[in-house]
C-alpha cells in the first residue's frame, strides 16, 4: 500500500491517526508508517473501540513528538546508508580522535563517545 523506503511525513501520520479515530475502519496510519501487522490488527478490531482509542493516543503522541524523534522512530530505515548521516558520524569520530591525539580527552572518553556516535548511525 505504502512504500517503506520513502520518508514518512509526520503531519500525514497525524491526520491518518485522527481519521482512524473517527471513521469506522481504523489502522491506515499503521500501514502508512510501515507497520502492516499492527495495521491489520487495527482493521480486525475495528468493530471495537480499542483501535479507535489507540489511534487517538497515537495521534497525540505524533503531535507532541518533535520531527527528530518522529524520524528516529519511523524514518530510520529510510536514512540508513544515507551519505549525510554517515558523513556526520565519520566527521564527529575524526574530531574525537583529534581531541584524543591532542590529549584533551582520555582513551576511555574517546571510546564512550565513539560508541555513542556509532549507535546513532
Amino acid at each position: 500500500m505504502f512504500d517503506r523506503a520513502t520518508p514518512k511525513n509526520r503531519q500525514l501520520a497525524i491526520i491518518l491517526a485522527f481519521a482512524s479515530m473517527t471513521i469506522p475502519v481504523a489502522g491506515f496510519h499503521k500501514f502508512y508508517l510501515g507497520q502492516p501487522v499492527w495495521g491489520l490488527v487495527y482493521l480486525l478490531l475495528s468493530w471495537t473501540p480499542i483501535p479507535h482509542i489507540a489511534s487517538a493516543i497515537e495521534a497525540v503522541w505524533y503531535l507532541t513528538q518533535d520531527s527528530t524523534h518522529f524520524d528516529h522512530n519511523f524514518n530510520s530505515s529510510a536514512s540508513i546508508g544515507s551519505t549525510p548521516a554517515i558523513a556526520t558520524v565519520a566527521a564527529s569520530i575524526r574530531e574525537l580522535d583529534k581531541l584524543r591525539a591532542d590529549g584533551l580527552i582520555s582513551e576511555y572518553e574517546f571510546e564512550q563517545k565513539r560508541r555513542q556516535w556509532l549507535d546513532r548511525a
